[in-house]
């Protein structure tokens, strides 16, 4: 941590002591990135800026990321500024540089803020850094004036000044609350307590659900034998190729096998099924029973 600091360091000292641009200058390195894609002059007006990137950076250094981590993304934004910054709309870079820096930084916390999704539309990313400061002021003002906010109540005024949803308010509110927590850590203070991850539901196939099955496949297993075995071997044969099988075959391949046409093959798969058919009804009670279960 320590090595690291001083890297941080290091390198915001050398940022600094780069050289400041005036108007002409910066203006004719944004052309020749332009119009030539100069990388000479692309690289002095990042490394000009750096100090502002390093600046926006540090702002952000309360959501718990580190600083190294900030100023990368910093530069991240700076570059894209200067990949698309043009330099016929008569702003300066440094103005419109901050747009981008600002929501590379934005986005890097927000993603890094917990594994769960915070938010993505612009007003949760507003309610994200802005909701803290604006609750801080709306009980300074409420205390002023000699008035006590309830929970709901400062709910709803945070949501009606930065206008967004009461729901986003609360959402926003448990996320800020705290970071994650892993589902492996223990309930209590004791090494063998259990840990969270016990206490969820199991959303697989229960144990008495798994036998209720087995005994329900079993049962249509056993029908379908006794219904076959009052099937022929040529009627056995064309139920299990037309219906038992991964691939079934066509009545065509069947009558070529069997030396029939393709109509007394179906005829044949036809009466096969009004035999199996004959023998379930005559098991009805079972079935009805075992459907109703």
């Amino acid at each position: 941590m320590a090595l690291q600091d001083a890297q941080d360091q290091s390198f915001s000292r050398r940022a600094m002591k780069a050289e400041l641009l005036d108007a002409e200058t910066e203006l004719e390195l944004a052309y020749a990135w332009r119009d030539r894609r100069d990388e000479e002059a692309l690289h002095r007006l990042v490394t000009a800026y750096m100090r502002l990137a390093i600046s926006m950076a540090a702002k952000f250094r309360r959501y718990g990321a580190p600083m190294n981590d900030l100023i990368q993304e910093a530069g991240l934004g700076l570059m894209k500024a200067a990949d698309k910054f043009d330099p016929d709309r008569g702003v300066r870079f440094s103005t419109y540089a901050v747009w981008w820096i600002k929501a590379s930084i934005q986005d890097f916390v927000m993603r890094n803020w917990s594994m769960v999704r915070t938010g993505s539309t612009s007003s949760q990313k507003s309610l994200f850094f802005n909701m803290r400061r604006v609750q801080a002021r709306l009980e300074r003002e409420a205390m002023a004036e000699g008035e006590v906010l309830d929970r709901h109540q400062l709910r709803q005024l945070i949501a009606m000044e930065v206008g967004v949803p009461l729901r986003d308010v609360e959402m926003m509110e448990g996320r800020l609350s705290g970071s994650d927590f892993s589902l492996n850590a223990t309930q209590s203070t004791e090494e063998d307590g259990r840990e969270w991850i016990d206490a969820l539901e199991d959303e697989g196939v229960q144990a008495a659900e798994l036998v209720e099955a087995e005994h329900d496949n079993a049962a249509l297993r056993r029908w379908l034998a006794s219904a076959m075995g009052n099937l022929n071997d040529r009627e056995r044969f064309i139920v299990r190729e037309r219906k038992l099988t991964d691939e079934p075959r066509t009545l065509e391949s069947l009558g070529t096998e069997l030396g029939l046409s393709k109509e007394r093959v179906r005829q044949l798969e036809a009466a096969a099924f009004t035999k199996m058919r004959r023998t379930l009804e005559a098991r009805s009670g079972e079935v009805r029973a075992l459907l109703d279960a």
